[in-house]
């Protein structure tokens, strides 16, 4: 199989880019306008996605990662790694794998284990990545599209972000059926955590804090496992914060590849309105993976918690009104006029 398509911009220190699930090097141009004047931005098509070939015997993210190692020994032979979603696997496997050749690790909605199991309580249930894949086989283009649409769900500028994600397939071409279908397969089979404690390289985790297809809890249990990581949520982000929060997140980048110290916590502008991101009950072509807090109250469906380790459903009673100062103010003239009232008698 030949090389991966790769795209170089910029000069400095190289960042090479990984990108997700059914997307392509397309998704990266903001990123790389907003941070080429500081580094070689190397950003490329997974196997089968954008421009890459497919080949059938490369479908692990073991497979796809020295697949990556071998296109990039021709390009870089030291470099920082950014991987979002399945991109965010494959780094997580390259740098367990290689870890004298990557300075400094960002994942972005990344997390080990994709699928739910009884000690992971954060995933996707495997009935529900078993229902895609069957709709991934009877019409990809409906599942992919459907999927793009689940990923904005929540964030800030979600249309905008959503004509982005869209433009790059129609600019840049669609990933295979073959290779969407091994990029499930990985996704559903996929666990990572035995080689977590092998990456050495600082890392960055960054969640969207209404991601519906990767959980926060899930990248903030990633973060806890890594022996050198730091974990940062993006307000009113969903899983593309780099494209709903363009000059922030170049920016949180930009700083942790420097070497600046980077806290822990939650950033971005704006406000979540209190929404929570669980998996559970978004709609991809009918399949149920995803949700917030508000989806499911106004439908009458239970919150689960995963950040409490999955285990119960939480009903969430809608909050009761509070009197606005108007109201108030009446009821306490009221009040005084009945007192003075009183004592005149």
């Amino acid at each position: 199989m030949k090389e991966l398509y790769v795209e170089i911009n910029g000069t400095g220190p190289d960042l090479v880019l990984l990108h997700g699930w059914g997307l392509n090097v397309r998704v990266w141009d903001g990123l790389v306008e907003e941070l080429r004047d500081r580094y070689r931005m190397i950003a490329v098509d997974l196997p089968g996605h954008g421009q890459s070939a497919w080949s059938s015997g490369r479908g692990t993210p073991a497979e796809q990662a020295w697949l990556l190692h071998s296109t990039l020994t021709s390009v870089s032979n030291r470099y920082s790694l950014l991987g979002w979603s399945l991109g965010g696997q494959i780094a997580l496997d390259l740098a367990a794998a290689m870890p004298g050749q990557i300075d400094r690790l960002v994942l972005v909605a990344a997390t080990p284990r994709f699928a739910q199991s009884p000690d992971w309580p954060y995933g996707m249930p495997p009935a529900v990545i078993t229902k895609l894949a069957t709709q991934l086989r009877q019409d990809y283009r409906r599942t992919v599209s459907d999927f793009l649409e689940l990923q904005v769900r929540g964030s800030i500028e979600g249309s905008g972000v959503l004509d982005q994600l869209r433009h790059a397939l129609f600019v840049h071409g669609e990933a295979q059926p073959g290779a969407l279908e091994a990029g499930l397969n990985t996704l559903a089979t996929s666990d990572l955590r035995p080689t977590l404690s092998h990456v050495k390289a600082p890392t960055l985790v960054i969640a969207g804090r209404n991601d519906r297809i990767t959980a926060p809890a899930a990248s903030h249990a990633l973060a806890r496992a890594l022996p050198d990581a730091r974990y940062v949520e993006m307000r009113r982000a969903a899983h593309a914060p780099f494209l709903s929060h363009r000059g922030e997140f170049a920016a949180l980048v930009d700083r942790f590849l420097r070497g600046a110290d980077i806290q822990e916590g939650v950033v971005g502008s704006g406000s979540n309105f209190g929404e929570v991101a669980v998996v559970g009950a978004a709609a991809v072509g009918g399949a149920v993976i995803g949700g917030t807090a508000r989806d499911r109250a106004a439908s009458g469906r239970t919150v689960s918690n995963p950040a409490k380790g999955g285990g119960g459903a939480v009903a969430r009673p809608a909050a009761k009104a509070t009197p606005g100062r108007p109201a108030k103010k009446k009821r306490m003239k009221a009040r005084a006029r009945k007192k003075l009232k009183a004592s005149s008698r």
